[in-house]
């Protein structure tokens, strides 16, 4: 076994394969670049060393940086994670030849596997069941045009190296096609520096089925079944759970054998993952992962085995820890998984400092932050994974949603209120979802705030009075005067009944708050909000570090106040409104029609505009990414760039004017 591994990769997945390790006593060393210099994997490790500028090319996606910091380590072995350079052959030679273990698949399993073209014929020879389509060389539009037309509407063009959803389109009809494989080639060139695709017949509600498979190099394989992960946004997983609901032990039985079928036709060997599609008519390869999976936890969860483990098991030489016969499943699992990103306005990705971070401890949450670390737009968006096991499905549903309602996060926008309405749909619920779910669900699932009850607003209210007491006590501790009374905290006027509002706001919608102080109580009265009648809705209550008391109900609510942001998460909803500073000056103008404004903090990739370009409403002038989304920005309104203020490769800011306009 080694002594001493260097983990290439950073947060959640650094940290848990630090910790598996530790248990096994092998030393760790952790890589970070300039952004990451104070993050929990460079603090789970035993030492760490600098690689290099924040954006991934810089640090993370750099062989010679990493191989050089494995050199200076000691390190005897290299564990990818994933992500990053996991399914990267040439890491995995550039390992070998500098004398250290790849802690995964040998590079030729990888060069098989990471075309999808390629391996799509391999496992037709292989014998494993694929879709109808193309997986040819010829990329001339019209071939591939003629090819859908062959396969039958609708289609799916993907990146032939792609990954994540990056360079995929789906086609409904001929007119579309050759706009989307315009499109599909130009992400993919961005993505992976390959702009080929294939194309396939796409199935109009297909389930995600995946199956982990291990193998060693004595040639021995088994899989440790399946996981359903067909609860995805923008084709990339929310929610995996293990096994997979409604699955027959005949069609358990067959995808594990294919899979295996795979994995062996490629001489694979360590962790990897055989993902299916699946509806009534049967099952189809769709491609394999040779790393492991973002999901394994569910794996871990319902088979007791620690896969990190195993692979450290087979780089060393070693031979699988069990066989198949002795690989079992115990009961249910369900991985969520939390991202920094704003599901109603189209799963923007959302930075900053997380000025709260709080998971639950009475579940598995496996992450790579704490409160405050700050976000990146250089790194993939998810924040955590929540890992529920239970006795079977039920019980494990139940787990999620309590470990969900008690997830607090502020500083971004997250998708928990998503998960949280996921996890209560009764579709899901039942169990067997396909991929389209979120999306034909999304009047329920990727709703806004909408307007905050009286009991959020009245929560708020108490808890900044009980924010700007404590304030206030800690002003008076400096006072040379403890017991002066410009100190007192008990609301007391002369001769007049304290009183004030606050104005929590909601974009320019305003929600005041009346507030009178009398008895040791505050007495709140709200607003009557649209479709409400009267009378005005009045509480009593107090509030102290504990939570609040509203109507002599106790309550665990934490309020974040983040300069002028209130965040309040509260029965599994987040609610985020803003409290003016009264004596700040009013906001800028909003009017955007003269001007391209950046969304959200990112990196420009492409600038297709200059000083003195006619331009048209929708026309794409900047291509904005940040957190591996894509964003695509149109002029706003017919007119003449009058101005360029951002150039390709540069960091903008949400809110930046990128290009100026003149009337045309």
């Amino acid at each position: 076994m080694f002594h001493t591994i260097l983990i290439a990769n950073r947060g959640e997945i650094a940290v848990r394969i630090a910790r598996t390790a530790r248990r096994m006593g092998i030393e760790t060393v952790a890589v970070f670049s300039d952004a990451d210099a104070h993050a929990m994997h460079v603090q789970a490790a035993d030492r760490a060393y600098p690689i290099g500028a924040a954006p991934p090319r810089d640090s993370y996606l750099s062989i010679p940086r990493i191989i050089e910091a494995a050199q200076k380590s000691g390190a005897q072995a290299i564990h990818p994670g994933y992500g990053f350079l996991s399914e990267n052959p040439a890491f995995a030679d550039a390992c070998t030849e500098a004398g250290i273990v790849f802690i995964g698949p040998p590079a030729s399993a990888m060069r098989a596997m990471g075309s999808k073209s390629a391996a799509k014929t391999l496992m037709e020879t292989s014998g494993v069941p694929l879709l109808p389509g193309y997986h040819g060389d010829n990329q001339d539009p019209s071939f591939l045009a003629a090819q859908a037309e062959k396969i039958g509407f609708p289609v799916v063009i993907k990146a032939v190296s792609g990954g994540g959803g990056r360079g995929m389109r789906v086609v409904e009809n001929s007119g579309d096609f050759a706009s989307a494989l315009q499109s599909a080639r130009q992400e993919a060139a961005s993505a992976f520096g390959d702009d080929r695709v294939l194309i396939e017949r796409y199935l109009q509600r297909p389930r995600h089925i995946e199956v982990q498979i291990f193998a060693d190099t004595n040639g021995n394989a088994v899989h440790l079944f399946e996981r359903d992960c067909s609860a995805q946004r923008r084709h990339q997983k929310v929610i995996e759970e293990a096994p997979a609901p409604g699955l027959s032990a005949e069609q358990r039985d067959a995808m594990g054998a294919a899979a295996v079928a795979a994995a062996k036709a490629v001489g694979y060997t360590g962790a990897g993952t055989v993902e299916f599609v699946a509806d009534d008519h049967g099952f189809f390869f769709l491609e394999m992962n040779t790393r492991l999976q973002v999901e394994h936890p569910v794996t871990e969860m319902v088979t007791g085995f620690d896969l990190v483990e195993w692979q450290l098991k087979v780089a060393a030489g070693e031979p699988l820890p069990a066989t198949q016969t002795e690989i079992h499943l115990n009961g249910h699992a369900f991985e969520a998984r939390i991202y920094a990103e704003d599901p109603s306005r189209d799963f923007s990705p959302s930075i900053g400092k997380l000025s709260l971070f709080h998971m639950p401890n009475d579940v598995r949450v496996d992450t790579g932050f704490a409160t405050g670390d700050s976000v990146s737009i250089h790194y993939d968006a998810m924040l955590a994974k929540l890992i529920c096991h239970g006795p079977d499905r039920a019980a494990a549903l139940r787990i999620l949603k309590r470990a969900l309602d008690a997830c607090d996060v502020a500083g971004v926008v997250t998708n928990l209120d998503l998960l949280g309405r996921i996890a209560a749909h009764p579709d899901f619920a039942v169990g067997g979802i396909d991929t389209g779910f979120i999306a034909r669900e999304g009047d329920i699932l990727l709703v806004g705030q909408g307007t905050p009850p009286a009991e959020v607003l009245a929560a708020m209210a108490l808890a900044e009075l009980h924010a700007e007491a404590e304030e206030a006590a800690k002003a008076a501790t400096g006072s040379p005067d403890p017991y002066s009374p410009w100190h007192a905290r008990d609301g007391w006027w002369t001769n007049a009944t304290p009183t004030r509002t606050l104005a929590f706001m909601d974009g320019e919608i305003a929600y005041p708050v009346h507030v009178i102080r009398r008895s040791g109580e505050w007495h709140l009265t709200l607003p009557v909000m649209a479709g409400e009648s009267a009378p005005f809705p009045s509480f009593t209550g107090t509030a102290d570090s504990n939570g609040i008391v509203l109507n002599g109900v106790h309550e665990r609510l934490n309020v974040t106040r983040d300069a002028e942001a209130r965040t309040l998460r509260r029965n599994g909803q987040t609610w985020r409104l803003r409290l003016p500073d009264p004596i700040a000056g009013a906001d800028d103008e909003t009017d955007s029609a003269d001007r391209l404004i950046a969304p959200i903090p990112g990196q420009v990739t492409q600038v297709s505009a200059a000083v003195g370009d006619a331009v048209t409403r929708g026309q794409i002038l900047v291509v904005l990414e940040a957190m591996k989304t894509v964003f695509r920005l149109p002029a706003p309104a017919d007119g003449v760039v009058a101005a360029v203020n951002c150039v390709a490769g540069e960091t903008v800011q949400e809110g930046q004017i990128l290009v100026s306009f003149a009337e045309a």
